[in-house]
């Protein structure tokens, strides 16, 4: 799908008599983060071979995950598991966070759990799938790598409750800057003002 058929795809998807211009486009995503954790490289002493444990534990927690990057706003959801229930919750969340006098557009991509209908009971949202195999136009993605590059690698987790903790202290660390929210999420055809 070319980003000329993605735009008048988004454009389409949004209620008639809605201003484009009052639309906020979220990008929004779930990741698994838990024992069977990443590695990455560190810095160390030249010459010396730096170890790191790999934990061999199934234990998972999955973040949801949605990016506002007009406004740097974010929503998060920490759960054991994905299903339709918890991507309803974390939709109400985008939609609370949506202030009243907005409309926001949700771009997810094609799981499972993300039923066409499943934006219904909400008045200031729908959401829109991405093309099948497109990860690199939600850039949502690199928000999971940085949290897995800057916060959650190399480390060993203790258990679900840990991995909870970590993850939603990885979310935090990540949100703090508002300017890097925006500049890692940013896509010029995602901003409805420019329509």
């Amino acid at each position: 799908m070319s980003l000329k058929k993605l735009i008048s795809k988004t454009i389409a998807t949004i209620p008639v008599y809605i201003p484009l211009d009052t639309v906020d486009i979220w990008f929004q995503d779930e990741a698994r983060f838990g024992q069977q954790n990443t590695t990455t490289k560190l810095w160390a002493p030249k010459g010396s071979r730096p170890r790191a444990v790999k934990q061999q534990q199934f234990e998972y927690a999955y973040l949801f995950g949605a990016v506002c990057p007009a406004t740097g706003t974010t929503e998060a959801l920490v759960t054991p598991f994905v299903n339709r229930a918890a991507m309803w919750q974390h939709l109400k969340q985008i939609s609370e966070a949506t202030h009243s006098d907005r409309y926001a557009l949700v771009i997810i991509d094609g799981a499972g759990w993300h039923t066409d209908d499943i934006a219904k009971d909400f008045s200031n949202l729908s959401v829109l799938k991405l093309p099948p195999y497109s990860p690199e136009l939600n850039p949502i993605e690199q928000v999971w790598q940085w949290l897995r590059q800057h916060c959650l690698a190399n480390r060993c987790f203790e258990g679900y409750n840990d991995i909870v903790e970590q993850c939603c202290s990885a979310w935090n660390t990540f949100i703090q800057c508002k300017d890097r929210v925006k500049s890692l999420c940013t896509r010029d055809w995602a901003n409805m003002g420019k329509v």
